[in-house]
């Protein structure tokens, strides 16, 4: 069997005795749809030629009974294909999910989520619909050739040898249709994969379309991608519309020659006429199926594309799911890093870069856009992984920790908070399941969302749009920041976590954040000055490295970038607001 469903049988095999007992059934069916040309030929010879009346009747009847009996197996024979497609679908579908679940932040990096989404639904189904009907009809035509030909062979073998000499050139001709077509297929799902990716991202996107008015571009590129599929489905066609008619043509070919030599040994009395009419009948019989080669081997094709499609996420390295189980314990969250440096490629995002962050104190992260800030502290949670130096967290490496107890012992706000489409209550608690109504309304009082979320219709169980659709920007990111809150984490990372809120929402915020802050580690990364101010520690980094250290007093006494982004931001305050503005040594605003 082709590679692909070798290396798939692991789903599929569990299930083999519902195919094996589809398959028995079909043996009935088929053996029965056999019977058919032996009451043709009594029907001709006995009844007709011979004026035999009375037998019509109890021939009939059989004919009736075999036709029950054939669609009750047939019923059998078939349920049971689609349910062995449909188990071995929903394990296969189950896998490729927490496969996806399994895989690292990098992966998502090269991957387009359309194309994940064309490949957990049209490709899975391609492969489901090819288990579920596609073997038996394989099988079924192997059995009634093979039978077939048995039953002429008894009934006149030189009319048998006319029909036989044509099978080899239908085997050749389907060996070559499926040679030029499965690389046509591949394209196929490819294109789709695309297609479907341009869309989500467009969806996903409308908003900031729209503001550029793109809707041009977008249609066009779409339709260039839409272009691309339609092509290859036409090829597909093409290829398709040449195989069929040939294999048509040919069994058309066997129907004139077996009419010329049969009617030529009816002429010369070396056959019957019934015998005739049932040889015709057996010849129609196979012809049907063998006409069906072409859907046949378009199943085939597509599912084995599909296959390969899902084999690259099935066989792709599960990182996390093999790993051994790391080192558990509560945090008290200290955090070091020593001579740190990572690539994305070729590119060094952070350069040896070493600190040390003490238990509760408060850490931040100040540089200009691309200087590292997020790729930092996304090592302390293990989203990647340092090519070089260590992490280490209560002194010990990350890579060593267990992932899950890792993280759910650190609270991460990102710059672009993201919201599930169900309530607000169960966004809040997505981390803790076991969140009661009372630690869900404290974190969300922390986080300064109470109050909105009060003025919902349903309040906490109010359901959000899709990403959060409903809510303002600075509303989201209140809720994502109670989200983090409710873990009570020992480790608390804000990347950004107020750039979407105004200067007045974002103090009290911070206010509300001192209370949390107590006594855990927290890192902030921030673009506004004013946030980091009563940080313990400040990291300045510039280009992948750290270019300074020091308290927010510290570093305004230095002529350094600290100092530079600080009187940018100042600078702007004042224009912005038209007033002559000085600063105090505690980099206070005074007007």
């Amino acid at each position: 069997m082709n590679g692909v469903y070798r290396r798939l049988g692991k789903f599929y095999r569990p299930f083999l005795p519902l195919l094996f007992v589809s398959l028995g059934l079909l043996v009935v069916t088929t053996a029965l749809g056999l019977a058919y040309p032996y009451f043709l030929k009594t029907i001709v010879n006995q009844v007709i030629l011979q004026h035999q009346y009375g037998e019509l009747w109890w021939l009939t009847g059989a004919i009736l009974l075999a036709a029950f009996i054939q669609g009750f197996f047939n019923f059998g024979q078939q349920y049971l294909g689609q349910l062995f497609g449909a188990k071995t679908a929903f394990d296969l579908r189950n896998s490729l999910y927490k496969k996806l679940n399994h895989q690292p932040f990098r992966y998502y990096d090269n991957v387009h989520s359309g194309d994940l989404m064309s490949r957990m639904t049209a490709d899975l189904d391609a492969f489901r619909m090819f288990l579920a009907s596609g073997i038996n009809n394989l099988v079924s035509l192997v059995l009634t050739v093979g039978m077939g030909i048995g039953l002429m062979l008894t009934m006149n073998w030189i009319l048998a040898l006319v029909i036989t000499c044509l099978v080899p050139f239908l085997a050749a001709t389907a060996l070559r249709f499926d040679k030029q077509i499965h690389p046509t297929f591949q394209r196929i799902r490819r294109t789709l994969g695309t297609l479907n990716s341009g869309v989500q991202e467009n969806v996903m996107g409308m908003r900031t379309v729209k503001s550029f008015a793109k809707e041009g571009f977008e249609i066009d590129k779409f339709n260039q991608r839409n272009d691309l599929y339609f092509a290859a489905n036409m090829d597909a066609t093409k290829l398709w519309r040449k195989f069929f008619p040939l294999i048509e043509l040919t069994g058309n070919i066997g129907v004139v020659l077996i009419l010329m030599v049969g009617g030529w040994l009816v002429m010369t009395k070396q056959m019957n006429l019934g015998d005739l009419v049932a040889f015709l009948s057996v010849v129609w019989y196979i012809i049907g199926p063998m006409s069906q080669l072409g859907f046949f081997l378009n199943n085939w094709t597509q599912a084995t594309a599909a296959g390969e499609r899902l084999l690259e996420i099935i066989e792709s390295p599960d990182e996390l799911a093999a790993e051994k189980q790391g080192y558990q314990g509560k945090l008290t969250g200290r955090v070091e890093f020593k001579d740190v440096t990572i690539r994305y490629g070729e590119i060094e995002v952070l350069k040896n870069v070493s600190f040390v962050a003490e238990p509760g104190e408060t850490v931040a992260l100040l540089g200009l856009t691309g200087s590292g800030k997020t790729s930092l502290v996304s090592l302390i949670s293990r989203f990647y992984d340092a090519g070089e130096g260590e992490v280490l967290i209560d002194g010990v490496n990350v890579k060593d920790w267990d992932r899950e107890t890792l993280r759910r012992q650190i609270g991460v706000v990102f710059q672009e908070p993201f919201l599930f489409s169900t309530t607000i209550f169960s966004n809040i608690a997505y981390g803790r399941p076991d969140a009661t109504e009372h630690d869900v309304e404290k974190a969300a009082g922390i986080a300064d969302a109470k109050e909105f979320i009060d003025n919902l219709p349903e309040g906490y169980y109010t359901l959000v749009g899709e990403r959060g659709m409903g809510l303002s920007g600075g509303q989201k990111q209140r809720v994502a920041l109670a989200r983090a809150i409710v873990l009570n984490p020992s480790i608390l990372i804000l990347d950004d976590a107020t750039s979407a809120v105004d200067m007045e929402t974002e103090y009290e915020i911070q206010q509300s954040l001192q209370k949390v802050m107590a006594g855990r580690t927290t890192f902030i990364i921030a673009h506004r000055v004013s946030s980091l101010k009563r940080a313990d520690k400040i990291l300045v980094l510039d280009g992948g490295r750290i270019v300074d250290v020091g308290t927010h007093d510290e570093l305004l006494q230095r002529e350094g970038l600290y100092r530079q982004i600080f009187d940018m931001q100042f600078q702007d305050f004042a224009s912005m607001n038209k007033v002559p503005v000085a600063t105090g040594t505690d980099g206070s605003w005074r007007g």
